[in-house]
């Protein structure tokens, strides 16, 4: 039985655009699902459930950003943020909303293709693990389900938050450095990123009910990288 091709829920208000981005992905062999506004994006969602959303950030009914906020209400499926400006604010913004990351207008076929397998890649990769969970004071990651837990209530993470927190307590013990953290999660084209993982562990620090300066969890080794102790 042959594999069933990825579906991609394509949103922008440029019907032109929105058309050169469904030939480019059908090129690249996915099956590309298209809405012009905020709204018909979330009804195409609730439908179909794609694989991953490419997002269009300027949108004159209901922008990206606000896309992304309903979308990460009740789903944790990937989003890929378009932007024409490509200023790194317009890309930190989509990356505080739950954005899994970004591709900035004009790109080719192959480029956005990379984007697209590079971040289904890293949601479908599974953690190898001899235990199937981690705890460390009152956090418990759950690594067959998926799932965390602090203070037994369990915490809505994207996809890569959930990448970087399981990359790092495996690692527990040992400094992970910004590039082998890059590497992991995003891929070796993303290593020296740094402002990408900065944002990224910023927004996890937050769903943990961590602080930066005096953290529970995931420590902070300046001009090294970031370690979570061993669990006592």
């Amino acid at each position: 039985m042959p594999k069933r091709k990825s579906l991609i829920l394509v949103v922008d208000d440029d019907i032109r655009m929105l058309r050169m981005m469904k030939r480019m992905l059908e090129l690249e062999d996915f099956e590309a699902q298209t809405a012009n506004c905020g709204e018909a994006a979330l009804k195409i969602f609730d439908k179909e459930t794609p694989s991953l959303v490419l997002l269009d950030i300027m949108m004159p009914d209901m922008d990206g950003y606000a896309v992304c906020r309903r979308i990460r209400e009740f789903s944790q499926v990937p989003v890929i943020m378009v932007t024409a400006r490509g200023d790194d604010k317009e890309k930190v913004e989509g990356l505080n909303v739950g954005a899994d990351d970004y591709v900035t207008k004009p790109f080719s076929a192959s480029e956005l293709a990379a984007r697209v397998r590079a971040v289904l890649r890293r949601v479908s990769s599974q953690e190898i693990t001899q235990e199937a969970v981690f705890r460390y004071k009152d956090m418990v990651i759950d690594f067959a389900s998926r799932r965390v837990l602090v203070n037994n209530e369990e915490l809505k993470l994207t996809s890569t938050e959930y990448k970087m927190l399981s990359y790092i307590s495996l690692n527990a013990g040992r400094v992970v450095t910004p590039d082998q953290l890059l590497n992991k999660v995003w891929g070796e084209e993303y290593v020296g990123a740094a402002h990408l993982l900065q944002v990224n562990i910023a927004r996890l620090r937050k769903k943990l009910g961590d602080d930066a300066k005096r953290p529970n969890y995931i420590q902070t080794r300046p001009g090294i990288g970031y370690m979570m102790s061993k669990p006592s």
